[in-house]
């Protein structure tokens, strides 16, 4: 797996002040990409043992409320076999901090409907998860007054809840401070 970007700084990709990694490698081409570069899944650096402990050590402050996911496109299956280690990593030294996903696939059809029984990593991913935006980025339906998201067929779902409940809970900007 490579990444195109580690943000060690980021206050536009979820609540707080967060660590933000941008994965390389998307299958979605949504149009008007605000990062079509990562859509090569060569594109940018590999993504190493030293790059996970050099995100652990970014999220070590306690203002660091936790860690984001974008792309390129998390989900796709090599960057989840990549991730994981991070992701597990992050949720034992780190419990308190929460980690959201953005990804262009839809949480019912492909994440739950496919991608849970065809690779094992999904589950484990969703399972350290605490808010995961789904669904491409529609121009038609961009909005710029969302709340950490680009067009309004997108969800904040929250992850937990919705896996115990067995439906959609959404994140709301007061559900998080």
């Amino acid at each position: 797996m490579n990444y195109a970007d580690i943000k060690q700084y980021d206050v536009a990709n979820g609540p707080g002040v967060r660590v933000s990694l941008f994965v390389s490698g998307c299958t979605h081409h949504c149009k008007e990409c605000f990062n079509p570069e990562t859509w090569d899944f060569d594109y940018g650096k590999p993504f190493t043992e030293e790059t996970i402990e050099q995100i652990l050590s970014y999220m070590e402050p306690e203002y660091i409320k936790g860690l984001t996911l974008l792309g390129g496109e998390p989900l796709e299956h090599s960057n989840q076999k990549g991730l994981l280690p991070l992701l597990e990593a992050v949720r034992e030294r780190y419990p308190e901090k929460g980690i959201w996903c953005f990804t262009g696939y839809d949480y019912e059809k492909d994440i739950l409907g496919r991608m849970v029984q065809e690779w094992e990593e999904t589950s484990k991913i969703l399972s350290c998860l605490e808010v995961l935006v789904d669904g491409e980025f529609l121009i038609e339906k961009k909005d710029l007054g969302l709340a950490f998201k680009g067009s309004s067929n997108q969800r904040s779902i929250l992850v937990q809840e919705s896996l115990k409940s067995g439906k959609i809970c959404l994140w709301e900007p007061e559900n998080i401070s």
